[in-house]
C-alpha cells in the first residue's frame, strides 16, 4: 500500500507527514526520503530547501534567488534536486522501511530524475508515503493517484490533527 496526502495549501500536509515519520521511528522502522521545508528571510518566504531524510544533507530546491526553470516567483535547483532529492529516494529504496517524499509537486516534477525514482519507489514493494497538491492535473501525479495500491487522504481542518493516526493503523 502507498500513500497520498493531500488537501488545500497550508492545511498542514507536511505537519502529517512528519507526526507519521516520528511516530514509525520511535516504533524503530527505518525512515529515508525527502522533505522540503520553506526558506524565510524576515518572516517571508523566499524559498524550499530539500533535505534527505537519513543523512541529514540539505541543499535548496527553489529560491527567488536560484538559477533554473521559473515556477511563480521561484526558480527551481535542478542540481540539488536530483543530488539529493533523487539520491535520497534512491537510498531508502535500498536501506529504510518506509520512503517519505514531502512532495510531489510543480517543483519537484522539473526533473525526470525525480520523476524516476518517484515511480520506481511506488512500483517497490516499500511502502511510500508522499503529499501531494489536491488540484494537480499533472498526468504523472493523476496517474499515481490512480494506482490501485494508493490510498488517498485528503487533509482537512476537522481532521489535520488526529489524521496521522488512522494513516499509522494502516500502516503497522
Amino acid at each position: 500500500m502507498n500513500i497520498l496526502l493531500t488537501g488545500n495549501p497550508g492545511i498542514g500536509k507536511t505537519t502529517v507527514l512528519i507526526q507519521i515519520k516520528n511516530h514509525l521511528q520511535e516504533n524503530g522502522y527505518r525512515i529515508g526520503g525527502v522533505c522540503c521545508p520553506e526558506i524565510r528571510e524576515i518572516r517571508q518566504r523566499v524559498g524550499f530547501k530539500i533535505v534527505d531524510l537519513m543523512t541529514k544533507t540539505e541543499g535548496i530546491l527553489s529560491h527567488i534567488k536560484c538559477k533554473g526553470p521559473r515556477l511563480g516567483k521561484y526558480r527551481v535547483n535542478l542540481s540539488d534536486l536530483d543530488d539529493i532529492g533523487t539520491s535520497a529516494i534512491y537510498q531508502a529504496l535500498d536501506q529504510t522501511d518506509f520512503v517519505l517524499i514531502d512532495e510531489i509537486g510543480p517543483m519537484e516534477l522539473h526533473s525526470p530524475k525525480f520523476r524516476r525514482a518517484v515511480l520506481e519507489a511506488f512500483e517497490s514493494p516499500k511502502t511510500v508515503i508522499a503529499v501531494i497538491h489536491k488540484k494537480s492535473r499533472d498526468q504523472f501525479i493523476l496517474k499515481l493517484k490512480n494506482r490501485g495500491d494508493v490510498k488517498i487522504f485528503d487533509i482537512n481542518n476537522r481532521n489535520r490533527d488526529s489524521i496521522h493516526k488512522d494513516i499509522i493503523k494502516q500502516l503497522i
